[in-house]
């Protein structure tokens, strides 16, 4: 029996020590930090990885989650510098970066970060007019982060980005946004009509003169294609003519050289010019003047012509 005792009471200490063991152990996650206090004061941080804790002495007051956080903040009514209440939800992205200071800067960070946002937007919001507003999403964003990321650092807070979310105008003035903004759509359509109407004048207007400027070109260059083809006939005409005197021509002087060649006097040559000259009067010539030589020769051939009348 003694030895059945002694076999029991060690699994119990065994089990009590793998017990408390098992309790005193942790293992922190990655991208985790457990902050540790020892009778209430704060002792150390726990970063990744397994560790100890003296039992009934420490505790793990906070844990906190390192990574990149989004907190979505509901809507917060606002009013704007030209009195138009709006209401604005806004997205805050954020990172613990000292676990100590995040569990002991402020009772309740996410609160407190939700309750700054709000102040600090109604605050730049309340300097602005509505238009403005909702123009300015970028300048708000800027402004709140550095307001919200400067009031977060005691806090063991990083934020890193303030994104409004949704503005809703009330109704009326949404109404009247629409309105302005259908009214703005019909004077764009109505400009970009009549812009289309004025080009289309314009290149109607174009094609036009270009037409008439190609017609009269055309007619330009017809008329010269005309005169050079007179011209051209003109000189062919002239040309022809020329060649028919150069032709007549030939053929007395090889009448006269054939008439000299047989030996024929004087006078016979002289009747020969005559009958050139009378050729020459039936041409186009109104007036020939006749040399006083020729004049006699047809003095004589006249009187010749008589005598030979009166013969028969």
């Amino acid at each position: 029996m003694p030895i059945i005792f002694n076999i029991i009471k060690w699994v119990i200490i065994i089990v009590v020590i793998l017990s408390l063991v098992f309790m005193c152990a942790s293992v922190v996650p990655q991208e985790s930090a457990y902050v540790i206090e020892r009778f209430g004061k704060y002792k150390t941080t726990w970063n990744a990885g397994i560790h100890f804790k003296v039992p009934f002495m420490d505790r793990i007051a906070r844990k906190a989650l390192l990574k990149e956080q989004v907190a979505d903040f509901a809507p917060q009514p606002v009013i704007t510098k030209d009195n138009v209440t709006m209401q604005i939800d806004s997205v805050v992205y954020f990172k613990i970066t000292d676990p100590r200071l995040y569990a002991y800067g402020v009772e309740n960070p996410i609160m407190a970060m939700e309750n700054l946002t709000a102040t600090t937007l109604r605050n730049i919001i309340g300097d602005m007019e509505l238009d403005a507003t909702l123009t300015s999403r970028e300048q708000i964003n800027s402004q709140m982060l550095q307001t919200i990321d400067l009031a977060t650092d005691p806090w063991g807070i990083k934020v890193t980005r303030v994104e409004l979310k949704n503005i809703q105008p009330p109704a009326a003035i949404r109404e009247s946004m629409e309105k302005q903004m259908k009214a703005e759509r019909e004077k764009r359509a109505a400009i970009l009509t009549a812009e289309g109407e004025k080009q289309a004048m314009i290149l109607t207007a174009e094609g036009k003169k270009e037409s008439a400027v190609l017609e009269a070109e055309a007619q330009k260059r017809a008329t010269i294609l005309a005169a050079e083809a007179e011209k051209e006939k003109e000189i062919k005409e002239a040309e022809g003519k020329a060649a028919a005197i150069r032709a007549i021509h030939e053929a007395t002087a090889d009448g006269l050289r054939a008439i000299k060649d047989a030996g024929a006097d004087e006078s016979v040559i002289r009747l020969k010019s005559l009958e050139a000259f009378q050729a020459a009067a039936n041409g186009q010539a109104t007036k020939i003047i006749i040399p006083s030589e020729i004049q006699g020769i047809a003095a004589l051939a006249k009187g010749i012509t008589e005598s030979v009348k009166e013969n028969d």
